[in-house]
């Protein structure tokens, strides 16, 4: 019996297998009992005591309210919403920059294909950290002060102390305006989905473009009238040696900014570039035949076959936004990092605890959208007849 499952493959490929979990196990008990052994001996908190502790510090960049009387909890959640602010917002421009750029480097103008290139190249190959302190010290940090702030027909305002834009004040009503624009992005996807099942069974093709453009502007513009217009906006002035009122975004937060977005466009437009000329030539020559202009022939028949090999690549670049917004604490931004790893850290000394909780946030935040990604890549996948 037991030559038998000795010669057995199957049988000794879980022997070695389990004999593997139990190293594992083994290992990481032995770990855990060294760590908790040694956290005993120095005085380590071992478990969550410090979360609803008072913080003690300041934040001066926060989504939510907070103040040095909060808790290491209510740290850890602006940490965790600058983070994802960050993260959304350099997505958000990255994506299309980079899809721009892609398109630009296949242009037939040399020079815009050239200029592309450089781009692509000098974004590629210098260091992400080396890019932000670049935007960081050299561009923002010189900007002149407040009294000499470099002004664009007062609506945008740019200095030393940051970026200031108008900011939306909503008065009674606004919320109509809120209601408006979802039923019309409702419609516009609706409108969508419709067109396209009546291409499937007719070939026929309704535009969408401008149904959809109408359909989000046309009823929050209504609702902002009907209302009573409640949204007025609020500009930066200059008072005393200050600028108040707007918007106010702060070097370290578009340092930021800048430097994940200019980066990795670099490399979704290198993604775009290999996705669009590996769709075969001949289908642009199909497109050609039927007379569709350049833009006709991208739009339509090269980009959406591109998608396919497109999709993969982004989710890994949409997921090095997120790890590499962590960079943030060389420029001072008040991230996840360095609120929680670095302030949080250094006071309560429970390294195990926060390390576990940051990491934990990370993977969770890289599932998320790696799933979004898988779903959305699903639409543009081969399907087996």
């Amino acid at each position: 019996m037991a030559r038998s499952l000795i010669d057995n493959p199957r049988a000794r490929g879980f022997f070695y297998q389990a004999l593997l979990v139990v190293a594992l196990a083994a290992a990481m008990a032995a770990g855990w009992r060294n760590a908790v052994a040694n956290m005993q001996a120095r005085g380590i908190p071992m478990g969550l005591d410090f979360w609803d502790q008072t913080a003690g510090f300041n934040i001066n960049q926060s989504l939510i309210s907070y103040s040095a009387l909060s808790s290491y909890g209510r740290a850890f959640v602006v940490g965790l919403l600058n983070t994802l602010l960050v993260s959304a917002i350099s997505i958000a421009l990255a994506t299309p920059l980079g899809f721009a750029v892609g398109v630009a480097r296949l242009s037939p103008n040399w020079i815009l294909a050239k200029i592309a290139l450089v781009y692509v190249e000098a974004m590629r190959n210098t260091p992400l950290l080396l890019q932000l302190l670049f935007w960081y010290n050299a561009v923002l940090k010189s900007l002149p002060g407040p009294r000499q702030s470099l002004d664009w027909g007062g609506l945008v305002l740019a200095n030393n102390r940051g970026l200031f834009l108008p900011r939306p004040v909503l008065g009674e009503g606004a919320w109509a305006i809120g209601l408006a624009l979802a039923a019309g992005l409702l419609a516009a996807l609706a409108w969508a989905v419709h067109v396209r099942r009546r291409q499937i069974l007719t070939g026929e093709r309704a535009p969408v473009g401008w149904f959809a453009l109408a359909a989000i502007l046309v009823p929050p513009v209504a609702a902002y009238f009907a209302a009573g217009r409640p949204v007025a906006f609020s500009l930066a002035h200059l008072q005393g040696f200050n600028l108040t009122g707007g918007l106010q975004l702060y070097p370290e937060f578009a340092a930021l900014v800048f430097g994940l977005v200019t980066y990795t466009a670099a490399f979704i437009a290198e993604i775009v570039r290999a996705g669009v000329l590996a769709v075969s030539y001949g289908q642009t020559e199909a497109a050609s035949a039927l007379g569709l202009s350049r833009g006709q022939r991208m739009r339509l028949v090269v980009v959406p076959q591109a998608m396919r090999l497109i999709a993969p690549p982004l989710t890994s670049q949409y997921l090095n936004i997120v790890k590499n917004s962590s960079l943030a604490v060389f420029v001072g931004y008040p991230d996840l990092v360095l609120i929680f790893a670095g302030t949080v850290l250094n006071q309560t000394h429970a390294a195990v605890q926060v390390m576990a909780i940051t990491m934990g946030v990370y993977l969770a935040i890289s599932l998320v959208i790696a799933l979004a990604l898988n779903l959305f890549n699903a639409r543009f996948a081969l399907k087996e007849r």
